[in-house]
């Protein structure tokens, strides 16, 4: 069986990892980590901690490995796996300024090949709708809606 892990705070250190407890703005998840580490330091078993946060001992271990080797930042998620975005912000602009400044329209089509010719950025016409309407780059604009009635009312 190996050593027993364990992890020995300052003041400075165990007072920022308290404080870390009440601040809004910081995930629940580096909140539990904090706690975690603390609780380590105070003398409980990685065991006992598991059970207090209803978590694996290997995420006990991890996250004090990772208190070790990286101190406060370790607490924190790094960037998660998955299908990164193949657009950037830039790409969004560069089709924004195409659609001011160009007189005709385009479809979603139309603006795939374009981004795809003029930025090597391949995106399918679907996802390309997705993203402008997030960004709200077109469909039903405010300023052009008719702004009196079409119908005119005569009260005699």
């Amino acid at each position: 069986m190996g050593a027993r892990l364990r992890v020995f705070l300052n003041q400075e250190e165990d007072r920022t990892l308290f404080e870390l407890r009440a601040a809004t703005t910081v995930p629940q998840k580096v909140k539990d980590r904090a706690q975690i580490i603390r609780l380590n330091s105070q003398g409980c078993y990685v065991e006992e901690i598991a059970a207090h946060f209803n978590c694996r001992e290997q995420t006990v271990r991890e996250v004090i490995h990772r208190w070790v080797k990286m101190g406060l930042t370790g607490l924190w998620s790094t960037r998660g796996r998955g299908v990164k975005p193949k657009w950037k912000e830039s790409d969004i602009v560069h089709l924004e300024e195409c659609l001011r400044n160009e007189p005709r329209r385009y479809n979603s089509r139309q603006l795939a090949q374009k981004l795809e010719q003029e930025r090597g950025v391949k995106l399918s016409p679907d996802r390309l709708r997705r993203i402008l309407k997030k960004k709200r780059l077109f469909g039903n604009e405010p300023d052009q809606a008719i702004k009196t009635s079409k119908t005119h009312y005569n009260a005699q």
